[in-house]
């Protein structure tokens, strides 16, 4: 489906919606009437395009997420924010993602912008993201490139040239998860001279592309597309040139991912206990007459229920770890060994969450029988993300990398601030 194409489609389900979302006093909280208001309407325009057997795109719930200023939650409330932790902030993720793990997924790198902006909230560039986010506005990313250099390089085949009073860029980028919801896109470009810039445009200049064609087997409707860049006009106070972070260890995106995740984990709990709710016949060998009063049935329910709960309470164990790291920062530097805390306790919530929830997406099917795996019935969708997601920074480095700590005191590899 063509873009404009699916923009009308998603016109129509707005205009079917007579309560709009200027009933929000914004920036939504946590836990606040307007905030279970707005989940409510999220997991509704969800089920409904589960239900219709279409992939379209949540431009409604995004829309929705706009509107709320849901984006503005870490910003100070003098700054027109809602004044959140980052602990809050992922209790947040972890709740959106319970009700569309897409949409949670595609706020991943505006979150992430937002503490790079609060860093160092004096530079002129970042004085205008935190007043865009405040608006409600959206920030995407286009990074990741598909080539022979390792993951977490600042060095990019995207180029930006200089031309008059300004820049050009070229190149082409992929995953770019979100970007294709977002009203901002920042670029990871290199000059000629060696430098790497952070270029910031409006998703609609000219020469930007945006190609929603992401397909992995789950998180399909994040917006993980390519983002083409055609010989884009780039003003000068559009561009910031980067270097090496002095405290280089970055959690944030990575226990995101692991947010949502949780997030999923709660939906696999409340489908496993309407599986049996639903279900009026048993088994021969069964213990019980009825599923629901099934003790085995009833034992599975309890083992997803306590996975879904040591998630969600390792993640934000990990968050809080953020928020000592940035409360120390003095001058945008952040406290290395803080920093390094709380590296360590993102990789030690991957290697564990993600094992957690590849076994309980199994294990749902337990409670279901065989009419579990009808393709109607779309349980097939939480391994799907799940292993998304946790494809993301395979484990296998992470459960090393915290090996090597624990045993020989190797601190964590350093990575830069923007991966």
């Amino acid at each position: 489906m063509s873009y404009q194409k699916q923009l009308n489609v998603e016109e129509n389900i707005k205009n079917q919606d007579s309560s709009s979302s200027s009933a929000f006093t914004a920036p939504v909280k946590l836990d606040s009437p307007d905030f279970n208001l707005l989940l409510n309407k999220i997991a509704q325009d969800a089920k409904e395009r589960r239900n219709a057997g279409s992939e379209t795109r949540p431009y409604y719930a995004i829309d929705l997420i706009r509107q709320a200023r849901l984006g503005a939650l870490r910003l100070p409330v003098e700054l027109g924010g809602g004044g959140a932790s980052i602990r809050d902030v992922f209790n947040v993720v972890i709740r959106l993602a319970e009700v569309d793990p897409d949409v949670a997924h595609s706020l991943r790198f505006h979150y992430y912008q937002v503490e790079i902006s609060l860093l160092n909230r004096d530079t002129e560039q970042n004085k205008i993201w935190l007043e865009k986010v405040s608006e409600g506005e959206i920030i995407g990313n286009a990074f990741t490139e598909i080539s022979s250099k390792n993951v977490g390089t600042l060095s990019f085949e995207t180029t930006l040239s200089s031309e008059g009073d300004g820049y050009r860029l070229n190149g082409t980028k992929y995953f770019s998860t979100g970007t294709l919801y977002a009203d901002w896109v920042v670029v990871l470009a290199s000059t000629s001279d060696g430098k790497t810039a952070s270029v910031s445009v409006p998703t609609n200049r000219e020469g930007l592309i945006i190609e929603d064609d992401w397909d992995g087997i789950g998180q399909r409707l994040t917006g993980s597309g390519t983002t083409r860049l055609n010989n884009v006009f780039v003003n000068k106070e559009e561009v910031t040139f980067i270097h090496e972070d002095t405290t280089p260890f970055n959690s944030h995106l990575q226990l995101y991912l692991q947010a949502v995740i949780a997030g999923i984990l709660r939906n696999v709990v409340t489908d496993a206990s309407a599986l049996l709710h639903g279900r009026s016949r048993s088994f021969t060998f069964a213990a019980a007459d009825t599923p629901a009063s099934d003790p085995q049935l009833l034992q599975i329910i309890g083992e997803l229920s306590s996975s879904a709960f040591a998630a969600e309470t390792i993640v934000l164990a990990a968050a809080e770890a953020q928020d000592k790291a940035i409360d120390s920062a003095v001058d945008g530097i952040i406290n290395f060994s803080l920093s390094h805390e709380a590296s360590l306790l993102a990789a030690q919530a991957k290697v564990i969450v993600d094992k957690l929830a590849l076994q309980a997406s199994t294990l749902l099917f337990e409670v279901g029988g065989a009419s579990a795996t009808k393709q109607s019935a779309n349980l097939d969708r939480h391994w799907r993300n799940i292993r998304t997601l946790a494809s993301h920074n395979p484990v296998v480095y992470k459960a090393r990398a915290i090996g090597n700590y624990v045993v020989n005191d190797t601190e964590l590899p350093i990575k830069s601030v923007y991966f």
